[in-house]
């Protein structure tokens, strides 16, 4: 049997059971993590709200770092056994501050679950000129499951989970200028090139971690309107994606890739939880289940039905060994067990 998905080897669904329509709570049923230990970035919003009240609901304690701690708070409360602190994924140190304190506390990570993100923001650069959707989406979580690494090793079957897209399809990682340096900045294009970059880094992650007992898997939440993801999007573009109806009303239509922020968050669940990935690692899912491999047809993207499958080029084993080396030069991290 393969053990690496590179060239999407692994790359076949498993008749998971459920479906599109399925939610968080849903595919949580009957899962124990009593005495487990979460982290869940951007968990206080959306679906990585949605993920920490499911992992919250079957038992674990759950971290969520933020970088709007009174917002978080406010969005979490009355949740049990949830801890805020505070870390800007834009910010290395913050990044570095957040995850020493969580190693002084000697606990064994159990699920890492890298869900925050930016999309389609005007051109903006962190501190150190890096593009802002390859910094939040990518960067950031790069360097925390890096100095976290000690953590999920110590747990010994741990899981880190990236939140990618469909997106994906808009752009390879442009290794050539990853930062807009010389070709025209284009929001799509950048956002595109971060989410091929979280999936070649779970693929990578996976194939190093997996004699650890660290598993790790990218996946596509769905097109979820009433998430704030989409803030910097034209109500017209959603209205061509078939977001809205002609009264501006959310459509809910899970076949079609519209999914409630229940439906949305379940993928991210099922990845984190399910038994049934025990033995697999560096798939990328969608819909509760491992994704297939684009063919590559020509598709009318509007149509939001379409929106599926994985590209061969978030795949490549060449790739993703690149990006991995290009990854700790950027951050300074890497991974010391």
């Amino acid at each position: 049997m393969e053990t690496d998905n590179y060239y999407g080897a692994l790359q076949k669904p498993i008749g998971s059971g459920f479906d599109a329509a399925s939610s968080a709570r849903e595919v949580i049923e009957g899962i124990n993590l009593k005495g487990k230990t979460a982290i869940v970035t951007g968990g206080y919003a959306g679906i990585g709200l949605e993920t920490v009240k499911a992992l919250v609901s079957a038992g674990a304690s759950v971290i969520v770092p933020a970088r709007n701690i009174e917002k978080a708070k406010k969005s979490l409360m009355g949740i049990s056994n949830v801890e805020v602190e505070p870390m800007d994924l834009m910010d290395p140190e913050s990044i570095d501050a957040f995850a020493e304190k969580f190693l002084a506390s000697n606990r064994p990570l159990h699920l890492l679950i890298n869900n925050a993100g930016i999309m389609w923001v005007p051109l903006q650069r962190d501190g150190r000129g890096y593009e802002s959707q390859l910094s939040t989406n990518y960067l950031g979580h790069f360097q925390l499951t890096a100095r976290l690494w000690k953590a999920l090793v110590l747990d010994g079957a741990a899981r880190v989970i990236n939140v990618s897209s469909w997106g994906h399809h808009f752009s390879p990682f442009i290794f050539e200028d990853h930062n807009f340096l010389q070709r025209e900045f284009e929001s799509f294009s950048a956002y595109g090139q971060s989410k091929t970059a979280s999936i070649l880094f779970s693929m990578e992650l996976d194939s190093r971690g997996k004699e650890f007992g660290v598993r790790s898997f990218s996946l596509h939440p769905g097109i979820i309107s009433e998430s704030e993801l989409g803030r910097n999007v034209p109500h017209e573009d959603l209205v061509a994606y078939g977001v809205f109806d002609d009264n501006g009303k959310v459509i809910n239509d899970p076949s079609k890739g519209l999914k409630s922020i229940a439906q949305g968050a379940a993928t991210t669940v099922w990845c984190a939880t399910s038994p049934t990935l025990n033995g697999i690692g560096g798939v990328y899912c969608e819909d509760n289940d491992i994704a297939v491999l684009d063919d590559l047809t020509p598709k009318d993207t509007v149509d939001t039905g379409l929106m599926k499958n994985v590209m061969p080029y978030a795949l490549e084993e060449e790739s993703a060994k690149k990006l991995w080396t290009l990854s700790e030069k950027l951050t300074g991290a890497v991974f010391n067990s």
